[in-house]
């Protein structure tokens, strides 16, 4: 099947967004309300939305929910993926990963710093793979860089990946 034919022939997957943040709360969370927003427009549903502390044992445990959860094809978090000290969300989501998916950080990078925010992008960090048969997308905490990754990224090929990684157990 070629790249135009996968596109063409999407399907509805179930989501799970964690919003990695000291401070958010539901009212205040921008970047997770626009990656719902997004999904939903997509066609997606939304099985769980959680906020966590910049903390590893939280970040992991709502990972674990996600990825043990047969309802919940992908898991999209946002923030915590900085590099000061507190930002630890790739570091604890890598450690997860059963494959990674290289090409989606840096496309991102790339993305952003041809369309947004320039020489800042060697600061931006972003990964994607696969845990436990479940995708996961983690994306800065920005609502520019959650809009950039969702629909150059992400929107554009998550039915796709979710097909690519449940074939094998299905």
């Amino acid at each position: 099947m070629s790249v135009k034919e996968h596109k063409n022939n999407q399907l509805s997957v179930n989501c799970m967004i964690i919003t990695v943040s000291d401070t958010r709360t539901d009212k205040t969370d921008k970047s997770g309300n626009l990656m719902v927003k997004l999904l939903e427009q997509a066609g997606h549903r939304i099985v769980l939305k959680e906020i966590v502390p910049d903390e590893r044992s939280a970040i992991k445990n709502m990972i674990d929910t996600g990825r043990n959860n047969q309802d919940v094809d992908v898991i999209l978090t946002n923030g915590g993926t900085g590099v000061s000290f507190r930002d630890v969300t790739i570091e604890t989501i890598k450690n997860m990963l059963d494959k990674e998916m290289s090409g989606f950080g840096e496309l991102f990078r790339m993305l952003s710093y041809q369309e947004d925010i320039g020489s800042a992008a060697i600061l931006s960090r972003a990964l994607a793979g696969v845990s436990n048969h479940t995708v996961i997308f983690a994306t800065p905490g920005s609502s520019g860089a959650v809009k950039l990754a969702m629909n150059k990224l992400i929107l554009p090929e998550l039915s796709h990946t979710v097909k690519e990684v449940k074939k094998d157990i299905e």
